[in-house]
């Protein structure tokens, strides 16, 4: 839901208003309603898009903030301020989908076996799987289905390998009188705010997962990761949960259980088509979780802050000067000329080198998601495109570039591009960290989370090479695979007590060419001896 101030009086005129730090008036009106006029935009999503190239509202992800900026310009109609291009569905609302009990439900939906047994395990779904989780909730939820507009997750709960439960979250509401009281917000600080905030829009227990405190074990699991899963997706973390219930059917104990803070009952009013609030007669209680111990603080210093003044990741979204790329033998498009191209030739628009170099100097500029990189390579001109690689000058859609990373050897695209960025840095003297982390989300089932042991520069932050840990070994197995592919001689290898190893010490010295500085715990008694015996508390030994 868009964040909209309308000034009057002495501020600004009526019709003036503020929309993520920006003021729009009649000279942006007229922009827009030109737009409209000359044909240059057919549709409301081509108005949007362009509106938000014009303005540079970005979502967390890089991607355009369309889904909100249509919603602000259908209420700018609804005001007589512009007039819209004719909606192409009636009353211009999203059409729910109704989906066939035959649907083919993927990896997520199986069988329902008659017990429910093993550890309790909640994860974002996969795309393949949104077919299937919708069809659950259409049947099973009093709600039914739901459209999430703006930012959302969708969740499903296992134990063992039994689906028991799907949850999804979205961006927050837009009007919650009990939440901005317990917030301490006004209007104002809570525009700046609200994105802060995340609303879970449905919370489905399946009918065959009677069993006891599962879904207070569920919903705590959840919010365990949520805030990690926000920023991994969106950009930006969210500080707060919130939740309606249905007085008339639920008591929220599972929301008791989870240490929810209840605030409340709304006033009963519900938005209906055209964007309207009518009464219902329904009150919800207005549950609330704070996602950190100093949540209300955070929301409201963020809300304090004008949006224009803040500077956030997605301003770093831009333009890439593709003439001072390297040319040649080493150019990034030369870089992935190896590539075999697994796609079907007919109908081939864009060379597979295209897409990758494309997604890579997207990704270089700031986008985090396939839509960004769309965008991205949609913003650039012909001239730019065709220094990519383009033989037409054309961008690749959303759905190219997300068929070809979705089928793309990953393991090999890695390696190739941090190959690429390496050559072109010197490591002589430089910091190279070895650090290991586990990939949040990779878990699926019986399949254990992905866990990767990279090589960062210091002073760039730079990811130049990973390898994924086998499930049987540790990190100490993958340090030489890691290395493998880098010329380190002269580097500073750093890491902490796990790869304090003799045999690590020795590949990076003798084979390497370049020294290492490792962590020593009171693990290794005999080494930590070794070195207290060298009195070097005057250290560095100039001292």
């Amino acid at each position: 839901m868009p964040k909209i101030r309308e000034q009057r009086g002495a501020t600004g005129t009526a019709g003036e208003l503020i929309f993520r730090g920006v003021r729009l008036g009649g000279e942006e009106w007229s922009w827009v309603q030109g737009l409209v006029d000359g044909k240059q935009c057919r549709t409301r999503l081509e108005l949007s898009r362009e509106v938000c190239r014009r303005f540079a509202w970005r979502q967390g992800s890089g991607a355009y903030a369309v889904d909100a900026v249509r919603l602000l310009l259908a209420r700018c109609e609804r005001r007589g301020l512009i007039r819209l291009p004719p909606p192409r569905r009636s009353g211009g609302s999203p059409r729910r989908v109704c989906l066939p009990d035959d649907v083919e439900l993927g990896p997520l939906l199986g069988l329902e076996p008659p017990s429910v047994a093993g550890v309790l395990h909640v994860r974002p779904i996969a795309r393949e799987e949104s077919a299937g989780w919708r069809l659950h909730m259409q049947r099973y939820h009093y709600l039914g289905d739901c459209t999430h507009v703006g930012e959302s997750i969708r969740y499903a709960a296992f134990v063992g390998e039994q689906l028991v439960a799907l949850l999804s979250w979205a961006s927050a509401s837009l009007h919650n009188t009990p939440r901005d009281r317990y917030l301490g917000w006004d209007a104002v600080t809570k525009a700046g705010g609200l994105h802060g905030v995340v609303n879970n829009v449905r919370f489905l227990m399946l009918p065959w997962s009677q069993v006891s405190h599962l879904a207070s074990r569920v919903l705590a699991a959840n919010l365990r990761r949520l805030r990690a899963d926000w920023q991994e997706r969106y950009g930006h973390p969210v500080w707060l949960a919130e939740s309606f219930v249905d007085a008339s059917r639920f008591r929220g104990t599972c929301y008791r259980a989870s240490n929810w803070i209840e605030l409340g009952e709304t006033r009963g009013f519900g938005r209906v088509r055209g964007g309207r609030y009518e009464a219902h007669g329904q009150p919800k209680r207005v549950f609330v979780f704070p996602l950190h111990r100093r949540a209300r603080e955070r929301l409201c210093a963020i809300g304090a802050v004008p949006r224009a003044a803040r500077v956030t990741r997605t301003e770093g979204v831009d333009m890439i000067d593709v003439t001072k790329l390297p040319q040649g033998d080493d150019g990034l498009f030369e870089l992935f000329a190896g590539i075999a191209d697994f796609r079907k030739l007919r109908g081939l628009r864009h060379p597979i080198q295209f897409v990758l170099v494309a997604t890579v100097c997207a990704v270089l500029a700031g986008s985090r998601s396939i839509t960004a990189i769309a965008e991205w390579s949609a913003d650039q001109s012909r001239e730019t495109l065709r220094r990519l690689g383009s033989k037409y000058g054309n961008p690749p859609s959303e759905r190219t570039v997300r068929r070809v990373l979705g089928k793309m050897d990953v393991a090999e695209l890695d390696q190739r591009v941090g190959g690429w960025m390496a050559r072109y840095g010197t490591f002589d003297g430089q910091g190279l960290a070895l650090d290991g982390k586990t990939v949040r989300g990779s878990a699926d089932g019986e399949v254990k989370p992905a866990h990767l042991v990279s090589a960062v520069l210091h002073r760039e932050g730079l990811v130049v090479a990973q390898h994924r840990v086998p499930d049987k070994t540790n990190e100490i197995t993958s340090v030489e695979p890691v290395l493998a592919g880098l010329e380190i001689k002269g580097a500073i290898v750093t890491g902490d007590a796990m790869f304090t190893q003799t045999k690590i010490a020795k590949h990076i010295v003798e084979k390497k060419k370049a020294d290492y500085f490792f962590t020593v715990k009171d693990n290794q008694p005999t080494l930590r001896a070794d070195i207290e015996s060298l009195h070097m508390e005057a250290s560095p030994p100039r001292a």
